[in-house]
């Protein structure tokens, strides 16, 4: 059984998908779907422990050998996306059945947990396959049901904003196909160790130079980042507070995965960073979306959409990590990734709560909800102080060790922007804080009650874990080194 947990992380979702059919009531489905979640989270941490202490594991499916047959092959940087995916779903969903109760027809409901699941299932595949092609087929379970749970919000906004998608989505993933394809072309071969061994031969092609241009642009699209990020504000805000809060945390993390993959191991780091100027186009394109898009969240008054441009903000943090192309600034990228994981599906969940008890959203709705729902909106400040990077939370970790990385490459003129970028973070979280506590509620508004049980123990779960992360950081940086070591070809 333990020989085979590669395949299993992925089977289980994708066979507990359609067991949901049979099924019928909604609460026996919500449950099946939250164990199975809890078994593939179960599954990557024992994957997390043995790529720790034994090293790559290499799973050939059907027994053909790879490079020929489809390799599932999980390392320290897959293994801790795994965690950071089954780990999220299955605190997201304990809230799930109290949640959709308020947003999606009962009727609808069974189809929800098939959608999650399947999402669930496309991000664990594209995260833990070793088969480029695999890549896109499991991109577009992942896509192809993210569409579908967007499209189930209350909100009518919510078919254009999945249809927004859509479109967005399959052009990114039209790219990455196109260039998946070229380097078939080259190479002859779809498994990505194998590529990473043959590229180099016919690096200075145009064809790869082309295949890789389509791969970073469709890839960057599926992240978010600026200026490709134009599909994200209105999925977030208007997909059901379930769907925002698991994506929120996950999504964009999968695809910033792929980034990592592709031009650390695929195409390697000379060919992307030193071939190519993809340093100096990361870094302006990393600040550009830090400052445009934490502008843009200042002027909100949906509160959805000010953590959504917010997440844009976020990538860009994790995109100037990357470009500095050292072990540091790797080091901090990995670090951000799990850090505001936990931050984002924290506040949008807690948001979930406020629609669940006010039904929106509203920046003038949260007026005196710091003495109606004091739990949840704790959750949310302490949220927002992580996003700021405030000492003993995540986000403090995550960008003390950014600006360790910009100082020792002897960047400090972006190391005080990204500070100055913070500083529009203190913003934004403060309008929120300024309604909740010092304002009165609305002349018409009926008092509200404190968040069912089911939201709150997810809510202070991953609060609990914002500030724990933030304290002892041994867990995530242990592995988010040792993870960028390994792509830097360095023995921990």
């Amino acid at each position: 059984m333990i020989s085979h947990l590669p395949i299993l992380q992925v089977i289980v979702p994708l066979m507990a998908a359609p067991i949901c059919l049979l099924l019928k009531r909604s609460q026996l489905v919500w449950l099946f779907s939250l164990f199975a979640s809890a078994i593939a989270f179960i599954i990557s941490v024992l994957l997390l422990q043995q790529v720790m202490t034994s090293g790559v594991i290499s799973y050939e499916l059907g027994g053909w050998e790879a490079p020929w047959g489809i390799e599932y092959r999980i390392d320290k940087l897959n293994a801790f996306l795994l965690l950071i995916i089954s780990a999220i779903s299955t605190v997201v969903l304990i809230a799930a059945q109290t949640s959709i109760e308020k947003e999606i027809p009962k009727e609808k409901h069974t189809l929800f947990y098939i959608l999650y699941l399947l999402s669930l299932t496309g991000m664990l595949g594209i995260v833990s396959t070793g088969d480029a092609f695999n890549v896109f087929v499991f991109l577009e379970i992942s896509s192809l049901s993210a569409y579908a749970l967007i499209a189930l919000g209350q909100d009518r906004r919510a078919l254009w904003a999945s249809y927004q998608y859509l479109i967005m989505g399959t052009i990114g993933a039209t790219f990455i196909l196109i260039g998946i394809g070229l380097m078939y072309q080259m190479t002859g071969t779809l498994n990505m160790q194998d590529l990473s061994q043959r590229l180099p031969e016919v690096a200075q092609t145009r064809t790869v130079f082309t295949a890789f241009a389509f791969v970073i642009v469709g890839v960057c699209l599926k992240l978010a980042l600026f200026p490709l990020h134009l599909w994200l504000p209105n999925a977030y805000a208007y997909a059901p507070s379930i769907v925002t809060a698991f994506f929120a945390a996950t999504a964009t993390k999968v695809a910033i995965y792929l980034l990592i993959r592709f031009t650390f191991t695929v195409f390697g780091l000379s060919f992307s960073f030193t071939t190519l100027p993809l340093q100096g186009l990361f870094l302006l394109l990393g600040l550009t979306g830090i400052f445009v898009a934490s502008s843009a969240a200042i002027y909100q008054n949906n509160v959805k959409h000010v953590f959504a441009y917010s997440s844009i903000a976020q990538v860009g943090y994790i995109i100037v990590g990357l470009s500095t192309s050292t072990i540091t600034g790797l080091t901090a990228t990995l670090l951000h990734l799990f850090n505001h994981a936990l931050m984002k599906s924290a506040i949008f969940l807690a948001l979930g709560a406020v629609v669940y008890r006010l039904g929106n959203v509203q920046l003038s709705s949260f007026n005196g909800l710091g003495r109606q729902m004091p739990l949840t909106m704790a959750a949310i400040v302490i949220g927002g102080l992580s996003l700021i990077g405030v000492p003993l939370t995540v986000g403090f970790v995550s960008k003390w060790y950014l600006l360790t990385a910009l100082l020792e490459k002897g960047w400090w003129p972006v190391a005080i922007l990204i500070l100055l970028g913070s500083l529009l973070a203190v913003i934004y979280v403060w309008r929120i804080v300024e309604a909740a506590y010092f304002k009165k509620p609305l002349a018409d508004s009926v008092p509200v009650k404190e968040a069912p049980l089911f939201f709150l123990i997810p809510i202070w779960l991953l609060i609990t874990a914002n500030i724990y992360f933030g304290i002892d950081t041994r867990l995530s940086l242990q592995v988010a080194s040792a993870a960028a070591q390994s792509l830097f070809g360095v023995s921990p």
